[in-house]
């Protein structure tokens, strides 16, 4: 009986995975994203106006719902599910937070309108070749962010943001263009996350591929060490560690970082190597701040001990730091950020939710590694990118608060995208997502599995 149900299981999903979202939807949401990060909006005033991205967000959701027999079997996914219970919560705690009237008023927007890049990802993105555009576009949207800033400076002097240092003076870094949102800080978050994408998706193929990713590489690097971005830094060691780990010539990237490292330091100016260092010498410029920085993190999630079963509120960190701590500073850290929003049972179903999305990327890697997949697989090095990526932001949101902004769910949205056409890919069928979960428990179970189904 299990077998036959299986099997139509299996068909059904077949079936409804053939059908796809239209063409006019999927490069409808590419201008989107181009328009989100890009933000025409700040470059052309009139255009700016009619509140582009609004119209954008309403346009995408009429045409998910109009197409939404097309996508109901993705809803079972184990991350569409621990999103749900996120939604949930945040929904039901409302009328148990300290202030209510204020998410309802001005906070819950800025949540929707990030998190609709889970949707609009995973649900659009529904072949290799739209994954491949996609990720050409969200990529070079990054670079693209990164290069103009760093454009502007060589040619004109640009720099977008500075810091103020103990003599009294202030020290000049790179943020995001003039049309650009992004401070030093965001800027580095940017660079790297470009680079695993960079890495594993063109690296590997041809010699005009490396060509590109050598050119490209320097440039981030160096805009990375004028935006003087401790955090972006540590991030990007994040990466490298990965890096390393996956690599099969590690003595030859050894070498490599070292000559980079040498390189990296001799362009620096003295502030911006006092800046640098640190992270590991307090005396240094700049080491203040940095232990500043670690005592708001720690005032922070004491903030958040003072309400932790509901917290305070979706989007009401600033709100509570004014009343509590008397500073209006944006938190630094994701996780006491939703400490403090939602308390801890927020926290715990927010975690949870992460980790449903590692744990989908793990299975894909054992799918490819139990069928010998080579590492020069598109699918086997974009689920390489991604694992690195995953890590760089759960170590970087250490630094940075995200419950509210859009690049945990876009993330998410690309996994449940990127492990459909993957496990389509490895098994020549496409997977029903809900089974994800299902194939740990049958792989434990083995020869029961074979003794039920011969018996069918």
């Amino acid at each position: 009986m299990t077998s036959s149900r299986n099997s139509i299981r299996w068909s059904t999903t077949d079936k409804t995975s053939e059908s796809l979202v239209s063409g006019f939807t999927f490069y409808f949401f590419l201008y989107f994203v181009i328009d989100f990060f890009i933000r025409f909006s700040a470059r052309f005033p009139a255009y700016g106006v009619i509140r582009p991205t609004l119209i954008e967000v309403l346009i995408l959701l009429v045409l998910l719902f109009s197409q939404k027999d097309k996508f109901k079997y993705k809803m079972d996914d184990p991350v569409f599910k621990g999103f749900f219970v996120l939604v949930g919560y945040i929904i039901i705690s409302i009328p148990f937070v300290e202030w209510p009237g204020s998410v309802i008023r001005t906070n819950l927007d800025p949540f929707v309108k990030a998190s609709v890049f889970l949707f609009f990802v995973a649900l659009f993105v529904d072949t290799e070749r739209r994954l491949k555009v996609f990720l050409f576009i969200f990529v070079g949207c990054q670079v693209f962010r990164v290069l103009e800033p760093l454009y502007l400076n060589v040619t004109s002097g640009y720099w977008g943001s500075s810091t103020y240092l103990s003599s009294k003076e202030f020290a000049n870094r790179l943020a995001g263009a003039p049309a650009d949102v992004i401070n030093p800080n965001e800027l580095g978050f940017v660079i790297a996350t470009a680079v695993p994408f960079l890495h594993y998706l063109l690296w590997p193929l041809g010699w005009k591929s490396k060509a590109l990713y050598l050119l490209l590489m320097p440039l981030l690097l160096y805009a990375l060490i004028l935006t003087m971005s401790r955090g972006g830094f540590i991030a990007l060691l994040v990466v490298a560690f990965f890096v390393f780990k996956e690599s099969k010539k590690k003595f030859r990237l050894i070498v490599v970082g070292i000559l980079a490292a040498i390189l990296a330091f001799s362009v620096m100016t003295p502030v911006q190597k006092e800046r640098y260092l640190s992270l590991i010498d307090r005396d240094a410029e700049g080491g203040a701040s940095a232990e500043g920085r670690i005592r708001g993190m720690v005032n922070e999630f004491k903030l958040g001990m003072t309400r932790p079963i509901f917290g305070h509120g979706l989007g009401t960190t600033p709100e509570a730091k004014v009343h509590k701590l008397g500073s209006r500073q944006a938190s630094h850290n994701l996780y006491a950020e939703v400490l403090i929003e939602l308390g801890v049972v927020g926290f715990l179903i927010f975690m949870a939710f992460l980790s449903k999305i590692i744990k989908k990327l793990f299975f894909v890697r054992s799918s490819f590694s139990k069928l010998n997949m080579d590492s020069l697989d598109f699918y086997a090095r974009l689920n390489k990118a991604l694992i690195t990526l995953f890590w760089m932001y759960a170590v970087y949101s250490i630094n940075y608060w995200g419950l509210s902004q859009y690049y945990w769910y876009l993330f998410a949205g690309l996994v449940i995208a990127f492990s459909n056409l993957a496990l389509k890919n490895v098994s020549g069928k496409s997977y029903d997502s809900s089974s994800v979960e299902s194939c740990h428990y049958d792989s434990k179970f083995r020869l029961a599995n074979k003794v039920r189904n011969r018996s069918y």
